[in-house]
């Protein structure tokens, strides 16, 4: 696994001379891409004959209009985004160390924050991998390579993450959107070790969540939410709780191990919802706790006409606008879910609203959830913006790495 690569693939580790060199065009953002922005658009490279041919993934060096050079790219002629940026320094080698520096970064800052090691160690372009996810779970990590470039070099990647953190198995987890974009498969792996033989109990906000790392979504645990699970239980004590798109019980089980009255985790998933069950069972919750399955909107509506009502209520789903051709539909759905939502809100109850919608930024996402709660007949004052934790930092030069809204209002 830690092999020197041939220079004859896309996946090289080849000194920089011995690279392909692409360059941007007159038009593009140079100054932009100096300053950290990490990604060069299709429209903004020259794509000749030459640049068209390269296999996705393949190492480039990246040149101004003006033969000045840049720095070393990843390149997919099949992506918009056709360019990445991996290293300002021209003359990097993209290798086993080259991996292990910026894991080593990672680690050390994660290493801080946490006392135990459940969380994201890798977050993508912020940790200086363009499209790599990496979250831990102790002794296991799932890895997201969401770029072509990380899937070429896959074993180097691998062989740092074990030599850096002391993990003994590695997954791959290759489901997701962005590897479609990307012209990539949706094939699971084991790229060392093995695979858990049932879902790994993670401890966060006084919870135990249960994690399918091999079935569940994403990596098999929302880390981002962590900080807001545990803003959301700070106002739970005594409550009676709403969590809606709760997955494995990420707001719910917090709220109760916080002294929630009750809670109730609705979610469209039941092998979800099942291992919501067992966390709150694993943590003696479970005589608080109930789940119930069905589509959000049709249960929010049916709990309206049930006459339910509830101290909390938290909504969090899946991304309703991923992209910019889904914008406005997008901000219709919020609204509606916001609208369906307030109503089952206790008077002077809380309210959250969340958004992992890479395409709605958090102005337009806070204008959908007022107006849904001013067309549920409420009014409410916003007490608290929430957004991703600290392992999932924020690169500022490229907005969509700030990704995740939470608005908490009290009705």
């Amino acid at each position: 696994m830690t092999a020197p690569l041939s220079p004859s693939r896309p996946s090289d580790a080849a000194p920089s001379g011995d690279l392909p060199v692409v360059r941007l065009l007159p038009k593009a953002n140079a100054r932009a891409i100096r300053h950290g922005f990490p990604w060069v658009y299709a429209n903004e490279l020259v794509t000749d004959r030459r640049t068209r041919k390269l296999d996705p993934g393949t190492l480039a060096l990246l040149e101004d209009n003006e033969r000045q050079p840049m720095g070393l790219v990843s390149v997919n002629p099949n992506s918009k985004i056709i360019a990445r940026v991996l290293d300002r320094d021209p003359a990097a080698v993209i290798d086993q160390r080259w991996f292990e520096g910026h894991i080593v970064r990672a680690l050390d800052l994660r290493a801080r924050m946490f006392d135990a090691p459940f969380y994201r160690l890798i977050h993508a372009e912020a940790d200086g991998l363009p499209g790599v996810v990496i979250d831990r779970f102790g002794d296991t990590c799932v890895v997201q390579p969401n770029a072509a470039w990380a899937e070429a070099l896959l074993e180097p990647l691998c062989a740092a993450l074990i030599a850096v953190t002391g993990v003994t198995h590695v997954l791959k987890n290759a489901a997701g959107r962005t590897r479609a974009l990307e012209g990539l498969d949706d094939v699971n792996a084991v790229l060392a070790g093995s695979a858990p033989t049932g879902p790994v109990p993670v401890q966060m906000n006084g919870a135990i969540y249960l994690a399918d790392l091999t079935g569940g979504q994403k990596t098999g645990i929302f880390y981002d939410q962590r900080p807001n699970h545990a803003f959301a239980a700070s106002l739970s004590r005594g409550a009676r709780v709403l969590d809606v798109f709760a997955h494995v019980g990420g707001f719910s089980l917090a709220a109760l191990a916080a002294g929630a009255q009750s809670a109730l985790a609705v979610d469209g998933s039941a092998p979800a919802l099942e291992l919501a069950q067992g966390g709150a069972e694993a943590a003696g919750l479970a005589d608080r706790f109930q789940t119930r399955q069905g589509d959000a909107f049709d249960v929010l509506t049916d709990l309206r006409a049930e006459g339910a009502e509830f101290d909390v209520v938290i909504c969090d789903p899946p991304a309703f606008a991923p992209a910019r051709p889904a914008l406005e539909a997008g901000l219709r759905a919020y609204e509606r879910i916001a609208r369906l939502a307030a109503p089952l809100v206790a008077e002077n109850g809380i309210l959250g609203l969340c958004s992992c919608s890479h395409a709605a930024d958090l102005s337009q996402f806070r204008v959908a959830s007022v107006r849904g709660i001013g067309r549920a007949g409420r009014k409410g004052v916003l007490l608290h913006t929430g957004f991703a934790g600290p392992d999932h930092p924020q690169l500022p030069q490229l907005a969509e790495s700030g990704y995740l809204k939470s608005l908490f209002f009290r009705l």
